[in-house]
């Protein structure tokens, strides 16, 4: 007989982990709360959870008192909600939300979980680097241990997107851009029916790039391609690539940063090609334009902003093998 995870001896196994977690909250928000953040608490049933091409979401309905029915969404992120408080003249803010995304589900992925988000009017992405190598330091000992990787949070290893390919696959992948068959050719791998130079790109980073990162040093990855910009800008130096960061420690890609866009003809631009993308793999009967937010991009202050997996970051915190060592249920 399967015995459930809230039976005594299955919490009892958990207890470590969950009290650490506990912990982690409390000083998580201290820290943020001395550095003048507000915490905001933002809606989790949406019309529109965004237009990342591969995040599925959970549908859900409401139900009005004259019975009306409303197809809505639980969010796959706060993003979109924070920015438009940002857009309102509330900042700095930061949330740890629960959060839905559908089809997930591994030792480090839940479908249901928390993010830490957070955002500084006047932040640029160095600084939040620099915001997010204290808040670190602040609530975890100086090294951690968890699924078997050590790191010392005494030094930060930088690299961008365009070394990294050079180093562990001697690929120049800045020049191949919307060549999937050049990407292909470089790599040494074989393109697979329908896949796209952005599908090739994610499945070289998941396959042969991030098992190389966060192992020896924690590893901010940065410089990203500018079609893989999200809602990042562009830098001004090199309009090739976006300001745009990944964290990974203890080999766990553990948070993504944007120095934000607020030029919303460029978001809205960038919004429909992932909308076409994203209907030609999961259909197009799904949710309308985020016309709100668009509206609100362009009266954003300037800033950066980062979202962090809450839970793997207990999980580092507590030495936790699964994601679910560290949920309560």
């Amino acid at each position: 007989m399967t015995t459930q995870p809230w039976m005594p001896e299955r919490l009892a196994a958990r207890a470590g982990f969950l009290r650490r977690r506990a912990l982690l909250t409390e000083a998580t928000r201290a820290f943020f709360s001395t550095r003048g953040y507000t915490e905001v608490e933002t809606p989790y049933t949406v019309s529109t959870p965004g237009e990342e091409v591969f995040l599925t979401a959970f549908e859900t309905m409401q139900i009005g008192p004259d019975g009306t029915a409303t197809k809505m969404w639980l969010h796959t992120s706060p993003e979109f909600t924070m920015k438009k408080l940002l857009a309102g003249g509330v900042g700095p803010i930061f949330q740890i939300a629960r959060v839905w995304r559908n089809r997930e589900g591994s030792d480090t992925h839940a479908p249901e979980f928390s993010l830490l988000e957070w955002y500084r009017p006047g932040n640029d992405l160095e600084s939040l680097m620099q915001e997010t190598v204290t808040f670190l330091r602040a609530v975890l000992p100086p090294a951690v241990s968890c699924r078997g990787v050590t790191n010392s949070l005494n030094h930060f290893e930088r690299i961008s997107v365009g070394e990294a390919f050079s180093r562990y696959l001697g690929v120049d992948v800045l020049a191949s851009v919307g060549d999937a068959e050049r990407l292909a050719d470089d790599a040494d791998t074989r393109l697979r029916p329908g896949e796209t130079w952005d599908d090739l790109f994610f499945r070289l980073m998941l396959g042969r790039i991030e098992p190389h990162l966060g192992r020896r040093h924690p590893t901010f990855l940065t410089d990203w391609p500018a079609p893989l910009a999200a809602l990042a800008r562009r830098n001004d130096r090199d309009p090739r690539v976006a300001e745009r960061f990944e964290l990974y420690l203890c080999g766990m890609e553990l948070a993504n940063a944007f120095s934000e866009l607020t030029d919303p003809v460029e978001q809205r631009a960038r919004f429909e090609r992932d909308r076409v993308r994203r209907h030609q793999l999961n259909g197009a009967d799904d949710w309308p334009m985020d016309e709100d937010l668009l509206a609100a991009v362009g009266m954003m202050p300037a800033c950066a902003g980062i979202a962090l997996g809450f839970d793997r970051l207990a999980m580092i915190a507590s030495g936790a093998h699964r994601i679910t060592d560290v949920l309560w249920l």
